[in-house]
């Protein structure tokens, strides 16, 4: 379990995989070849080592289940 505050935003890309699971809030997803998403929840999204480096934000905040 992963709870980001309010206008959280990552300070660098993250090159492991993860299974993501959105408990609460919003939480917006870029991945490194300029492709974004914004998850809310109920929403889930996989992304694998490597080649889908990501990094991701929350204006809202965000509470999250992650399996890396």
């Amino acid at each position: 379990m992963v709870e980001y505050s309010p206008g959280y935003v990552a300070d660098h890309w993250c090159e492991r995989g993860h299974i993501l699971l959105i408990l609460e809030g919003e939480l917006d997803t870029e991945l490194r070849d300029g492709r974004r998403f914004t998850l809310r929840a109920g929403q889930s999204y996989e992304v694998s080592d490597g080649p889908n480096a990501h990094r991701s934000a929350t204006k809202t905040g965000a509470r999250l289940f992650i399996v890396d």
